[in-house]
């Protein structure tokens, strides 16, 4: 089982603020997180792409899992979701207002944001990604976590 979710970042522009979507995934069992996406444009060809790239049969982080739960957002397409189910996925869809029912998605968004994105500044289109991918490393193979006794998910 795993949940997926977005959060943002914004980038300073010369044009102003750009605010990016990033879309990540975490498997449930072991905590372990993906980075789908990151862009400033997320529509149904781009959500389509990240579910094939999600379910991609080799390396794809969805290979191994049966269910994707996921928010009410609109950007979940429903082309998004046929992709999913075409892999053997299926697709769950939390109910309205329902803030703790993805709270291991909730838990990244706050952890990455607090300990990461909220201090820096970014400038350029391809900083959030570089910021985003360290992160990931520290999550995975330094930092401990506390909802697994205190384990590194990739020691």
């Amino acid at each position: 089982m795993a949940a997926t979710d977005f959060f943002t970042v914004e980038i300073w522009t010369l044009k102003g603020i750009i605010r990016y979507q990033v879309l990540f995934v975490i498997r449930l069992a072991t905590g372990e997180t993906s980075i789908a996406g990151i862009s400033a444009e997320c529509h149904g060809l781009r959500m389509e792409q990240a579910a094939r790239n999600l379910t991609d049969g080799f390396d794809g982080f969805l290979a191994v899992c049966r269910f994707l739960i996921h928010d009410r957002d609109p950007l979940f397409t429903a082309g998004f979701k046929r992709i999913l189910h075409r892999e053997g996925l299926k697709a769950v869809r939390l109910p309205k207002r329902s803030q703790n029912l993805n709270a291991f998605a909730e838990c990244f968004v706050r952890s990455i944001k607090e300990e990461c994105l909220d201090q820096m500044i970014f400038f350029r289109g391809q900083s959030p990604c570089y910021a985003v991918a360290e992160y990931l490393g520290h999550y995975h193979r330094e930092r401990n976590h506390q909802g697994m006794e205190g384990r590194i998910i990739q020691p």
